[in-house]
């Protein structure tokens, strides 16, 4: 349909159709009003794009991190097994300049993730993997945590 604009009138935006000469009229201009991204309150990571590398051989979880000098430094979560169905989350460690952006609650979420989808039962020793459990109740992590 010529004119057709996938706006709903729920969402507050008025249908645009061609007007009589055939020229399309959109009406009066919507703006949103300007927010901060918040991160997510269950199983999110906030809104900085952190890759998580997972090296099973070195039993870590590892972001690179680029300063703005070009300096690159590395935020790293250790793990050891206690036994092959059970493993025990040690620390996390991040830089200084990268610590309350987000880049622990991302090496926490891959590692629980990970506990999650190997069916894997977890001690946590690490005060801020404890945390991140604790704050993200809908993830489901709780069940698969043992003291």
């Amino acid at each position: 349909m010529r004119g057709w604009v996938g706006l709903s009138r729920a969402a507050g935006f008025p249908h645009v159709l061609p007007n009589r000469t055939g020229f399309y009229n959109p009406g009066p201009v919507h703006t949103l009003p300007r927010t901060t991204p918040t991160p997510a309150r269950y199983c999110g990571t906030g809104t900085e794009p952190y890759r998580v590398i997972h090296n099973r051989e070195q039993r870590c979880f590892t972001v690179s991190l680029r300063s703005g000098a070009g300096v690159v430094d590395s935020a790293v979560l250790k793990y050891r097994y206690s036994t092959d169905r059970h493993v025990h989350l040690l620390s996390t460690a991040v830089p200084e300049s990268f610590r309350g952006k987000g880049v622990a609650s991302h090496l926490a979420k891959a590692a629980m993730d990970f506990v999650v989808e190997e069916g894997l039962k977890a001690t946590v020793s690490c005060w801020y993997i404890q945390k991140y459990v604790e704050e993200n109740p809908g993830c489901g992590y709780e069940a698969h945590i043992e003291d």
